[in-house]
């Protein structure tokens, strides 16, 4: 059985833990990102029997990164580079929504921090190494609360700081953290080399995730009116699993999809303009280099 390398951010619970047992259950060498070392090779341990017998995938993998500091998202990028190991399947899958408002040490929102800068930066910093494989495919969490966004389509704030000086609604700032998430990948799409491939994946309204009672504040508080409408984590996980083993690769890269297939997001966010505006003010904003075509 042939094997491909994924590597899974927030990969040592919550749906990162789930998507991680199906792509080993498939065959994949797994790859963990997790901000506690010991978790993350506790939950790594509990993959390794899950494997089929003539698979070639290697023993699952560990790396510990916060990736709400710039600075360790490039340090992630880097070891995974020097793994020599081509990542095959990226699944951007760490995020939160935060009860209140907060400033990291790169002075801007968390939430916007791990929701939108971590997947943008890991990805770019990623392909600046090489790391990445000629057919990669790279998946990032999205959400359909992205359609609840508060974006200024002539000014895009991807800082998040402007949620410092107008009031904090938490279920708002997330939403827009994933507005401009997939705006971002709306323009990657179109600068990705050819082969390569960007997705985003609605999960939907999972038990036990940060969008219910895991959450804090008013997500926190709200999470008993959604659950009878909740499904399980496995039916959560089934969107970024076909999206990273479907063969031939999904259409179209850059797309929002929803129990897999194509879905249609928010009107903002197929807003071409306002993508690749959010595309390059991030990427000023973060240093990287704008891919080109």
């Amino acid at each position: 059985m042939s094997s491909k390398t994924a590597v899974i951010t927030g990969g040592a619970s919550g749906l990162g833990l789930v998507t991680a047992r199906q792509l080993v259950k498939a065959g994949h060498s797994v790859v963990l990102v997790g901000r506690d070392a010991s978790r993350t090779r506790d939950a790594a341990e509990h993959l390794h029997d899950l494997a089929p017998s003539d698979s070639e995938a290697a023993p699952p993998r560990t790396y510990t990164s916060d990736l709400e500091q710039w600075s360790q998202v490039r340090a992630l990028a880097a070891e995974l580079a020097a793994d020599s190991h081509p990542v095959d399947i990226l699944i951007n899958n760490a995020g939160a929504a935060f009860p209140r408002y907060e400033q990291t040490a790169d002075g801007v929102e968390r939430t916007y921090a791990l929701n939108h800068h971590a997947p943008f930066l890991l990805t770019h910093a990623l392909l600046a190494e090489g790391a990445l494989a000629p057919q990669a495919r790279i998946i990032n969490m999205s959400s359909f609360v992205e359609k609840r966004g508060k974006l200024d389509a002539a000014d895009p704030d991807v800082a998040g700081t402007s949620w410092s000086n107008r009031f904090y609604n938490q279920i708002n700032v997330y939403a827009t953290s994933k507005l401009v998430s997939l705006l971002a990948a709306r323009e990657l799409a179109r600068r990705l080399p050819d082969g390569m491939s960007v997705y985003n994946a609605n999960p939907g309204m999972v038990k036990g995730t940060a969008m219910n009672s895991n959450a804090g504040g008013l997500m926190r508080l709200s999470a008993p009116l959604f659950r009878p409408f909740s499904i399980t984590p496995d039916e959560g996980v089934q969107t970024p699993v076909w999206l990273a083993t479907a063969s031939p690769a999904p259409h179209p890269s850059g797309g929002f999809f929803s129990k897999s297939r194509p879905d249609t997001p928010s009107r903002l966010a197929l807003n071409g303009t306002l993508a690749n505006t959010v595309y390059t003010k991030t990427a000023a904003l973060l240093g990287v280099v704008p891919l080109t075509r």
